[in-house]
């Protein structure tokens, strides 16, 4: 072709025509219904972003191919987003509906599935790591997402020392009669969560609807400390109560030996894994406060642990 632009654009085209080729082949080949499962209500789109991949200067036939293309893999990412099978920390797993928040931070926008402009932020993102570029959250994609999301996370993991650490009040945690032994927390980790926790009591779309109380009112417990400081012995304790807990949930290595992860209660059963429990805590208003908000004061997620959140500072 005379014009390199529409040519880029062509064969851009071209190579996610074959991922997603390739990719509905596999699916018919496994037999996988094309019916996806019920799951929790997916975020509104926000408003248009600009095109990343496919450049609004190409001609229209162009971006009507690669506009077609994209609503395919829109309609792909539909059913992986509750269909896909993989495993994490020896745990099967089942789609990625529980981590529509933290894929809509990644890409700066809401994670609709269903959304051409969804796949041609994959494909943007793809692009730049290096992964096949198919416009999908296939396996090999989300393992890169959560690559990602976990080089994220705290680096550091030397355990505290005691004049790192202070004893905070009983009235900041989810459990009232926790002994003092398990209220330590990291100094400057502390400030940062008043800080935080300050922010989002004054945050005025942290209130019930119908302009009710506030959801963080002190009667309630959202955004209380339900773990901070672990020693060693004291984390080995928690894996002897639960032996299966596997490298997805107790860590041999835990990050709160350091003082300066959090679990914070975030709504449903404060530390339960199941995915019915995730899926709850994950579409409450608190926790989408953090994912929007924790980076700000230096904190940042653990993706499989909804409640569980590291000061990176």
């Amino acid at each position: 072709m005379k014009n390199p632009r529409i040519h880029t654009v062509f064969v851009f085209c071209a190579f996610l025509l074959i991922g997603l080729v390739a990719s509905f082949v596999a699916r018919v080949s496994r037999g996988q219904s094309a019916t996806a499962k019920a799951a929790p209500a997916q975020i509104p789109m926000a408003a248009s972003t600009l095109q990343r991949t496919v450049s609004l200067n190409a001609s229209p036939a162009a971006r009507e191919a690669a506009s077609s293309l994209f609503s395919a893999a829109a309609a792909e990412n539909t059913l992986l987003r509750n269909d896909l099978s993989w495993a994490f920390g020896g745990k099967s797993q089942r789609g990625w509906y529980l981590y529509d928040l933290l894929i809509g931070r990644t890409f700066n926008l809401a994670a609709d599935a269903s959304a051409a402009e969804f796949a041609n932020s994959v494909a943007a993102w793809q692009k730049q790591k290096g992964l096949p570029v198919n416009g999908l959250v296939d396996e090999q994609s989300l393992k890169g997402l959560i690559s990602q999301w976990q080089s994220e996370r705290l680096k550091d993991k030397t355990p505290a020392t005691p004049d790192q650490l202070l004893t905070a009040p009983v009235t900041d945690f989810y459990d009232s009669q926790r002994t003092a032994e398990l209220r330590q927390v990291e100094r400057r980790t502390y400030d940062a969560y008043k800080e935080m926790l300050a922010a989002a009591i004054a945050d005025p779309s942290l209130h019930l609807a119908h302009s009710g109380p506030s959801e963080l009112a002190p009667a309630e417990k959202y955004l209380k400390i339900v773990s901070a400081f672990r020693s060693r012995e004291y984390q080995d304790h928690l894996r002897q109560q639960s032996p299966n807990a596997g490298s997805a949930g107790l860590a041999v290595n835990s990050p709160h030996f350091t003082g300066r992860a959090l679990d914070l209660y975030v709504g449903g059963d404060p530390v339960d894994t199941s995915d019915r429990n995730r899926a709850v805590q994950v579409n409450t208003p608190v926790y989408q406060w953090l994912v929007r908000n924790a980076a700000r004061f230096g904190f940042q997620p653990y993706f499989y642990e909804p409640w569980h959140w590291e000061y990176v500072k």
